[in-house]
């Protein structure tokens, strides 16, 4: 299944560092978030965008995840030559991600 199946997102930037949270539509699926939507996996995901660290935190509070992906952003907002300096599109590139489906 698709990330977007289960959760939105949103997404922000400072420097050279894209923003990401995958926030679940409904509590009871954060937990399939959280075994399935790791860092490692993320970070693969990303693979030749990203090229530092990607950091998880969880928020179960709110059923979110929260993505810190150092050096996303071609150098930042005012040195990139991207298309997209901010990293917005990042958000919805990560809601295309395979998932497991969840088990009933």
């Amino acid at each position: 299944m698709k990330l977007y199946e289960c959760a939105h997102s949103r997404t922000g930037d400072k420097g050279d560092i894209s923003n990401i949270s995958v926030i679940a539509y409904d509590q009871k699926d954060y937990e399939h978030l959280v075994q399935h939507v790791t860092a490692e996996k993320v970070r693969a995901h990303f693979k030749g965008i990203v090229h530092g660290d990607v950091v998880r935190y969880e928020i179960p509070s709110i059923g979110a995840l929260n993505f810190v992906m150092q050096q996303a952003l071609g150098g930042g907002v005012t040195k990139s030559l991207a298309l997209d300096p901010h990293g917005k599109c990042l958000a919805s590139a990560l809601m295309a991600m395979d998932i497991p489906e969840k088990s009933a």
